[in-house]
């Protein structure tokens, strides 16, 4: 799979080739504070995808917020915001683009985070267009209508469709995943051992229920297989090459990817990028990148 929109940048992922990516330890310890979403709205009538990238590092949190015109793939703008370096966790952004403005409004002052990146409470994110409200995140959402000026009659219904994040361990790589809008969180676990076993076996579970198993992993180090969650067909894609003849600084990718109805093939292949497979109707993605812990 090639990069996500143009907007990542340098934090785009491939598939087939983010295992062997990152051999480094720095580049390792770069990507452990990294959770990448994509929302898919509209501008002006036009499909656009809104990318955000939570950091954590050792100075704090940082936010990079980028749009990108979905059917053309170009980046319309792009906005690096590091709260830490001012003296309030919060503010605005104004980014001229071809035919309009896009204006981005944070608030984390008072925000609340878990073990990872992103904020749990307490903030708010929003993005505007021309005075529409293209996106809306966090809990503080009076705070985020007044200090736009926008209108909650103006919010666009932004799709959450894909996710990217780094998870770590010596055997068993554990996740949340929410496959549909207001569906249930799942637990999903990865389990596969590949130190002094001759044939390895990869297992993956969802709520601690086995859901696929792949033997003669040596074999099979990349490949693709249907499941189903809540009724829903997920599937899902795996790239083991690196945990199995790599160094040890690198990386498996997993990628789970819904469909929007049982009958409809899933046209994916790793030389498509993720635009081409919104542009087919496909539904949420999640890409796990999972790093062994020596």
């Amino acid at each position: 799979m090639r990069d996500f929109p143009s907007c990542f940048g340098e934090s785009g992922v491939q598939i087939a080739d983010a295992s062997s990516s990152s051999s480094s330890s720095a580049g390792k310890g770069a990507a452990q504070n990294l959770v990448t979403c994509l929302y898919q709205t509209h501008f002006s009538g036009r499909p656009c995808v809104i990318s955000l990238t939570w950091s954590k590092s050792l100075m704090g949190q940082g936010l990079s917020v980028g749009v990108d015109d979905l059917s053309s793939g170009h980046c319309l703008c792009k906005a690096d915001i590091k709260p830490w370096l001012f003296s309030k966790k919060k503010g605005s952004r104004s980014l001229d683009v071809e035919d309009g403005k896009v204006e981005i409004f944070w608030d984390l002052s008072g925000a609340r985070f878990g073990a990872g990146p992103e904020p749990v409470e307490g903030f708010y994110v929003a993005v505007v267009f021309d005075l529409e409200l293209a996106l809306l995140l966090g809990d503080m959402k009076k705070d985020a209508y007044r200090k736009t000026g926008a209108s909650q009659s103006t919010l666009n219904a932004a799709a959450f469709v894909a996710r990217r994040e780094h998870i770590y361990g010596k055997k068993i790589y554990s996740a949340k995943a929410q496959f549909c809008d207001n569906g249930q969180f799942h637990d999903i676990a990865i389990e596969c051992d590949t130190v002094g076993f001759k044939d390895p076996c990869l297992e993956i579970r969802v709520d601690k229920k086995p859901v696929m198993q792949v033997k003669r992993l040596a074999w099979k180090f990349r490949g693709n297989q249907a499941i189903l969650v809540d009724g829903l067909p997920v599937e899902v894609f795996w790239d083991v090459h690196s945990w199995l003849f790599g160094s040890t600084a690198s990386n498996a990718v997993f990628m789970f990817q819904t469909r929007q109805a049982p009958e409809k093939s899933l046209p994916w292949s790793y030389s498509q990028n993720f635009r081409e497979s919104q542009l087919q109707g496909l539904g949420f993605s999640l890409i796990l990148h999972a790093w062994k812990v020596e």
